[in-house]
C-alpha cells in the first residue's frame, strides 16, 4: 500500500483528495495537516467523509510526512516550494496542486505570483503533470507540478490543433468559465453566495496567473518559443459550484478532418472523451469525475474552429489529476481510484 500524506487538507482540493484516496485500493492515508485545525477529526469538518476517513488533522511540525511514500500539497502558492526539498531528500515523492513548480521560467513565475522562488532547482526537475502530454516523464518523476484547472481544460482543447500545425498559433482565444469553488474555500466578498449567485462576470482580463502556464504548454506542443503563442485568455466566474467550460477559438491555416484529428489524438486517453459532431458538452456531464469532454465545431463552414472543453475543476482540474499522476508515478493502473461516474442532477 502507498502511504499518502496531504499538506493543507482543509480546502476544496484537500477534501476532494480525501474523497478519492479514501476509496483508492492501493493507498493508505497516514497524515493530513492543518495548523488551525490540528486535533480536529477530519469527519467533523467534512461530514461527507464520516466512516471513510478516520484521521485527525495534525500540525505540520508533528506530522510524520517523511514516513509517507507520497505527499500531496493542497496548499496556497508558495508553500510547497519551501518544504518539498526536505521530503524529496527523505525519499518521498511530491505532487504539488498549487503553482510553485508549473512555470519553468523563474523570472516569469516571480512576476505573476509576486514572490521570490525558494527552490529554483526543483522547478527544473519537476515534471508538468498533464498525463496526456507527459505520461512517460511522470512515471519516472520524483516531483510533479499538477496543472491548474483552466490550463487543463484549455490545453486539452487546443493540443490536437497545435500539435498538427493546422491553426494560427498567433491568434488563439480562450473564453473560460469556472464555478465558484475554483476560488478556494475562504471568506471573500466576491465569492459569497449573495455576490456570486444570480450573477456572471469576467475577471483577470488584463492578465491572469494561468495565462503563462497555458502559453508554456501550447508553445511546447507547437515546438515554438512562448512569445510566438498569441493567446487571449479571459476567465469568468459563473454562479455554480463546480465545473469549467472553455470555449476555444482558432483560425484554420490548413485543412484536415478536425473531428478525426481529435478522435485519433485522444483515442487511447482514458479521461478525455471526444464527443460526436454537433455536440455541446455541459459541465454537469463531468461533475465529480476525472473526465474532460470535448466537442469540435466549425460554424458556418468558416475559417474559425470552436472547441468546447469541459472538466470538473476540482477533479480533472485538481485532485483527480493528482491521483492520476500518483498512479503513474507508482506504476499503478492509471485509472485506479478514478472510476467515478459523473453525478446528475
Amino acid at each position: 500500500m502507498i502511504k499518502a500524506g496531504i499538506v493543507g487538507g482543509t480546502g476544496y482540493t484537500g477534501v476532494e483528495l480525501l474523497r478519492l484516496l479514501a476509496r483508492h485500493p492501493g493507498v493508505e492515508m497516514t497524515a493530513i495537516t492543518s495548523r488551525g485545525e490540528a486535533g480536529t477529526p477530519v469527519a467533523d469538518m467534512f461530514p461527507s467523509l464520516r466512516g471513510a476517513v478516520g484521521l485527525k488533522f495534525s500540525d505540520p511540525k508533528d506530522a510524520a510526512l517523511v514516513d509517507c511514500d507520497v505527499v500531496f500539497f493542497a496548499t496556497p502558492n508558495g508553500i510547497a516550494m519551501q518544504q518539498a526539498a526536505g521530503l524529496l531528500d527523505a525519499g518521498v515523492k511530491v505532487i504539488d496542486l498549487a503553482a510553485d513548480f508549473r512555470i519553468k521560467d523563474i523570472g516569469m513565475w516571480e512576476k505573476w505570483y509576486g514572490m521570490s522562488h525558494a527552490s529554483p532547482a526543483l522547478v527544473a526537475e519537476a515534471v508538468y503533470g498533464l498525463p496526456e502530454v507527459n505520461r512517460e516523464q511522470i512515471r519516472g518523476a520524483r516531483i510533479v507540478a499538477n496543472p491548474g484547472c483552466y490550463p487543463t481544460a484549455t490545453q486539452l482543447g487546443f493540443l490536437p490543433l497545435i500539435e498538427s500545425g493546422c491553426v494560427d498559433i498567433a491568434h488563439l482565444i480562450a473564453d473560460a468559465k469556472s464555478g465558484v469553488s475554483g476560488a478556494g474555500r475562504k471568506a471573500e466578498i466576491g465569492i459569497l453566495f449573495s455576490e456570486a449567485s444570480d450573477n456572471f462576470k469576467a475577471y483577470g482580463v488584463p492578465g491572469h496567473r494561468h495565462l503563462p502556464e497555458i502559453r508554456q504548454g501550447l508553445a511546447r506542443a507547437a515546438g515554438k518559443p512562448m512569445d510566438q503563442i498569441g493567446l487571449t485568455f479571459v476567465p469568468h466566474l459563473t454562479p455554480m459550484i463546480r465545473g469549467i467550460h472553455s470555449t476555444l477559438y482558432a483560425r484554420i491555416t490548413r485543412e484536415v478532418d478536425f473531428q478525426a484529428l481529435f478522435e485519433q489524438r485522444y483515442a487511447n486517453e482514458p479521461f478525455v472523451d471526444v464527443l460526436p459532431p454537433k455536440s455541446h458538452p455541459d459541465t454537469r456531464s463531468v461533475r465529480a469525475a476525472n473526465t474532460c469532454r470535448i466537442a469540435v465545431h466549425r460554424p458556418q463552414g468558416g475559417d474559425t474552429l470552436v472547441v468546447l472543453s469541459v472538466i470538473d475543476n476540482l477533479v480533472k482540474g485538481a485532485a483527480g489529476q493528482a491521483v492520476q499522476n500518483m498512479n503513474l508515478m507508482f506504476g499503478l493502473d492509471e485509472c485506479s481510484g478514478l472510476s467515478q461516474v459523473p453525478v446528475l442532477p
